[in-house]
């Protein structure tokens, strides 16, 4: 139940009883970098998002309560940021024919991790942005040329939010950004003109937010510059997909196949690894990645950690 407050300036709340177990944090860490992100940020308080709405910015707070979250928004767009909040907890993520034991490695990171659920936002647009800034560079580049744009060009933060904290800008400005200061922030004159051409169409992509996953995916991938791996990268976070795969990662085909092998495969091995999982193959990589698991590149030994203690 939602409760309003009289003042713009205060949270709207509301708390959210799970149907499941729910880990939190390792369900909303999978939405933003929590760390050189001004849209997200992690404290002892609990999880801190930022979220640009069709009524405006929102800042919005999650928290573990015993068997519940609670969720503070604040902003313009408070209301809609408290409407999302069983999506951002994982309620539309149904796992019930996942069948984990295919593999003894996965049946244990699904045992330990029985809270991890696949979060949703339904927000199209910020997720394809993002993912843009990250093609074909490190993710340190990607993440300071995004933390520098969306902190000069969107807005505060609402409410309390941890300082540094920003909005997105809204599509116009994000349209207004002269092409220097892209090339101030170290974003390559391809992923500009690919954020131009998904600017371009931003309302219709918006849109694909009511579209199924493999439809959303198929919509994005018709604005060049947008391949499969961005449009997997978006709907992971938009839809909470759980089979969109990030084929053509660095990292990921190296990783899985460390793990369920024990040797690095590519994107054709990695396919045919998770076969057996289809419906649910990006469920498979994110219990490896929450887990930590990565391929052996110094002779590192391969660990588990628990994640059941919160």
């Amino acid at each position: 139940m939602s409760t309003r407050s009289g003042c713009a300036d205060e949270p709207l709340r509301t708390r959210y009883v799970p149907t499941r177990e729910l880990d939190l944090r390792q369900t909303v860490g999978a939405l933003g970098q929590f760390g050189a992100d001004p849209t997200s940020r992690r404290d002892g308080s609990g999880c801190w998002l930022t979220l640009r709405t069709s009524s405006g910015a929102a800042t919005l707070h999650l928290r573990r309560v015993g068997a519940e979250v609670h969720a503070a928004a604040w902003g313009p767009g408070r209301e809609r940021a408290i409407a999302r909040v069983p999506g951002l907890c994982g309620a539309d993520d149904d796992d019930t024919d996942f069948d984990a034991g295919r593999h003894p490695l996965v049946k244990e990171l699904h045992h330990r991790a029985p809270g991890l659920r696949l979060a949703r936002t339904s927000l199209v647009l910020a997720a394809l942005l993002q993912a843009v800034f990250f093609q074909k560079v490190t993710g340190m580049e990607a993440s300071r040329s995004w933390s520098r744009l969306v902190r000069a060009h969107g807005e505060t933060a609402p409410g309390p939010a941890p300082a540094g904290m920003a909005v997105l800008p809204s599509t116009e400005a994000w349209r207004r950004i002269p092409s220097w200061e892209y090339h101030r922030a170290g974003v390559t004159p391809q992923r500009r003109d690919t954020l131009a051409r998904v600017l371009q169409v931003a309302e219709g992509l918006e849109r694909a937010a009511a579209d199924p996953p493999a439809g959303a995916r198929r919509k994005l991938r018709t604005v060049p510059g947008v391949g499969v791996w961005t449009a997997a990268e978006t709907v992971q976070r938009s839809h909470g997909d759980p089979d969109a795969v990030s084929f053509g990662d660095f990292h990921v085909a190296k990783t899985v196949g460390w793990a369920l092998t024990g040797r690095r495969v590519d994107d054709d091995g990695m396919r045919e690894l998770l076969e057996p999982w289809r419906g649910h193959r990006q469920r498979v990589v994110r219990l490896i990645t929450a887990a930590g698991i990565s391929y052996e590149r110094h002779g590192a030994k391969l660990t588990i950690p628990d994640h059941r203690a919160r």
